[in-house]
């Protein structure tokens, strides 16, 4: 593992949920970004307990005022200077707007220096056709998304905002480019495509794979489309979307610091139209984000078998022999596999750092 960091000296203004136990949010962001070699400032959404899949938890949302006292706090004390920002999960409407405020604030502070600023938005909103969000929420992002310079929705996300329905290659470009047109997206990653997008796709149960699908904008606002097919874990994790996000920020980082020339001065690190679909940035830094993703999901795979065959639950017993209920018992099991399931980062830096590219992207 190399001892350099792969970016140059870079501060982050990470907006995301925070756990007390758990890899999720900006648990999960502040650790990837300072493992990374960036220095990062955490303006927690939430302070949970444990993240939502435990089915129950402890803790406070944070109030849009809040947050907004939050940033002004930074500014008079002179701590508002960020080369980037990354925002996640936020809890409301109004709250969604009030971090929007906070990024148009620093987009207009780099205006006299393109290049300067670069905002990741993850517009976290829901997943699998449900919205986890209040219905308000949507329009919110709507009228945000437009000053990002990348956003990385998952599939049921860009239809939210594309108000496209993505059912074949062909509507997931339609609303890829109602992204770039409509909204001006620079950069737009889906993080999860589920229907095939080739014929060498399969889509056997034994072999089941996803598609992270990229676009970077030329001047006419034309998509330049590319995908990455990896392979499906047959395990249910939580906190990827965010570690994917904060992979996203350094990798973006690195990609166009090492790119050299005028690209690290351009507005949203446009690349000149000249630049093929494979050779943007944004593919590059995808495939390096994938790589990593592959090896730390792949190892908590191993671990999660390990610690619930310890804890007694591979064949539904629960945990020490004790005596529960029915209820009790799946209870217990459910408990046991979330934290089984929590993604193992701390012990495998090696795997952000310095991965194995597997997957690589293809024009689509």
């Amino acid at each position: 593992m190399s001892a350099e960091p792969p970016v140059p000296e870079t501060s982050v203004l990470a907006v995301a949920s925070h756990v007390v136990s758990g890899h999720v949010g900006n648990k999960i962001a502040v650790f990837v970004l300072q493992s990374m070699g960036c220095d990062v400032s955490a303006l927690n959404t939430v302070q949970f307990s444990n993240h939502t899949g435990y089915r129950q938890w402890k803790g406070t949302r944070v109030s849009a005022q809040e947050i907004t006292d939050l940033w002004e706090g930074l500014k008079q004390s002179y701590l508002d200077q960020f080369d980037m920002m990354l925002s996640g999960y936020v809890p409301g409407a109004a709250a969604v707007e009030a971090v929007g405020n906070i990024a148009k604030e620093l987009k207009e502070k780099s205006r006299t220096k393109p290049g300067s600023f670069f905002w990741v938005l993850d517009p976290v909103m829901g997943d699998n056709g449900k919205l986890y969000v209040a219905d308000d929420v949507v329009p919110a992002y709507r009228g945000l998304v437009q000053h990002a310079d990348l956003i990385l929705p998952n599939q049921f996300e860009a239809e939210q905002l594309s108000e496209v329905k993505i059912t074949d290659s062909a509507s997931l470009r339609q609303a890829i480019e109602v992204l770039h047109t409509k909204f001006n997206i620079p950069h737009i990653v889906i993080t999860s495509v589920s229907l095939p997008l080739s014929d060498s796709q399969t889509t056997s149960p034994n072999s089941r794979t996803m598609s992270v699908v990229g676009s970077t904008k030329t001047s006419t606002g034309k998509p330049r489309l590319f995908k990455i097919h990896f392979p499906v874990f047959e395990c249910y994790f939580s906190g990827t979307g965010d570690m994917f996000a904060a992979l996203m920020v350094v990798r973006m980082r690195e990609v166009v610091h090492n790119a050299g020339g005028a690209l690290s001065s351009t507005t949203s690190w446009l690349s000149g139209d000249e630049v093929a679909p494979l050779d943007l940035p944004l593919a590059r830094a995808a495939e390096k984000v994938l790589a990593s993703m592959h090896e730390v999901l792949s190892r908590t795979c191993e671990s999660m078998a390990t610690e619930t065959a310890q804890a007694g639950i591979v064949n539904g017993l629960p945990a020490g022999g004790a005596t529960l209920s029915s209820e009790e018992e799946e209870k217990k099991r459910h408990l046991l596999r979330s934290r089984a399931a929590e993604l193992r980062l701390v012990r495998n830096l090696s795997c952000l750092r310095s991965p194995n590219i597997e997957y690589r992207a293809e024009k689509m």
